[in-house]
């Protein structure tokens, strides 16, 4: 689950092993590049991206003479390359009707706004990720503020790592996005769309971002979850420095439920990552008990006051190495929403100390 200004969608969790119950109807995937056919109509792309996890997966739908697309990739030369040799493969001089946007981080939103100028077609998102991404994108060039500082100044980061974070890592979403076109199609919750032949369902799921829109269409049965729901890999939900005391891991908990409630489990689940799966239930399941069983370890660790690097051997299976300030800030803002998670509940409390750094502890009433 990615937090912002982190740089690719990769979780800080080991990958999860899958229930027997998800079945993989593909036997291969698509070299990048390349479109494999998933239902009529619909196709899946998959775009390379640099680093530990290294595609995104990517969507588009026949529309008459045109298609649109479901998230575009980071913003990378290579990725403008396979944008310009697929477009100069179709027949039609403006092959792309519209841009959809599942959310506002780096590997789905980056190549947005170079598409939409250079083929002249509308963005349709939702208000929060689009002006989240705008807001995002304004830090380009500037300091890292002090708000921000302090917050992993408080998360118990060394002046090694915050100086890092201030002069290598602060700002860099601008870099990894071409600017939003200034004018969009709000996607709403609830929203009944006709892409190509069919009527496609948004539902809104939260946690892992602000408004993130997956699409459901239940002619085809087949739902894009984006980054909502992954069958290798958990996605990363974080409380990040615009919003210290919010608490994110209480929306994710919500949004998984719903799912489980409003999309059947016969549905092809189309996942950002990794391959396309049907189980779309048992892996909500899965997930669910999955992060049940981190509070729990998160529980015991806070039986002593512990800052939230603290808790990093609690929640995550693979060691979080400082130098690596991506990991570093994504199991920051992962520690955070669990520890602001239990906070809401009543089970853990906060105190600032003399050091500058944030301890948390159980309360005397938590089981």
């Amino acid at each position: 689950m990615t937090p912002l200004p982190c740089l690719t969608d990769d979780a800080c969790v080991a990958p999860a092993e899958h229930p027997p119950a998800l079945t993989y109807p593909f036997a291969v995937t698509p070299p990048p590049g390349t479109i494999l056919t998933v239902a009529p109509g619909v196709h899946w792309l998959r775009m390379p991206l640099p680093g530990g996890l290294d595609h995104i997966n990517l969507w588009t739908i026949d529309e008459g003479q045109g298609w649109a697309v479901v998230d575009t990739g980071m913003r990378t030369d290579e990725a403008a390359d396979i944008w310009q040799r697929l477009c100069a493969q179709k027949s039609s001089s403006q092959p792309i009707t519209r841009i959809l946007v599942t959310h506002m981080h780096v590997d789905h939103v980056g190549m947005t706004g170079w598409l939409t100028r250079r083929f002249g077609c509308p963005l349709w998102m939702t208000r929060q990720e689009y002006f989240q991404c705008r807001l995002n994108a304004s830090d380009t060039g500037r300091e890292a503020p002090q708000d921000h500082v302090d917050f992993h100044r408080r998360a118990g980061w060394s002046d090694t790592a915050i100086e890092g974070y201030c002069t290598r890592f602060f700002g860099r979403y601008g870099v990894l996005t071409h600017a939003l076109p200034d004018s969009y199609r709000r996607l709403r919750d609830g929203d009944e769309i006709i892409l190509g032949d069919h009527v496609w369902c948004v539902i809104v799921g939260m946690g892992h971002s602000p408004e993130h829109a997956c699409l459901y269409c239940p002619a085809l049965k087949l739902f894009i979850a984006g980054d909502q729901v992954l069958p290798r890999i958990s996605s990363n939900v974080s409380v990040l420095p615009l919003e210290p005391w919010a608490n994110p891991m209480a929306d994710w908990y919500a949004s998984m439920a719903r799912l489980k409630r409003e999309v059947p489990d016969d549905v092809l689940v189309l996942p950002s990552h990794n391959e396309c799966f049907r189980g779309l239930h048992a892996r909500i399941d899965q997930l669910v008990h999955g992060q049940d069983m981190v509070l729990e370890r998160l529980r015991r660790a806070l039986r002593t006051p512990c800052r939230a690097v603290d808790v990093f051997g609690a929640l995550f299976a693979r060691r979080v190495n400082e130098s690596n300030l991506l990991q570093l800030s994504l199991a920051t803002g992962e520690s955070l929403a669990c520890l602001n998670y239990l906070i809401a509940r009543g089970e853990a409390m906060k105190e600032q100390r003399n050091d500058g750094a944030t301890w948390y502890s159980l309360t005397a009433t938590s089981p």
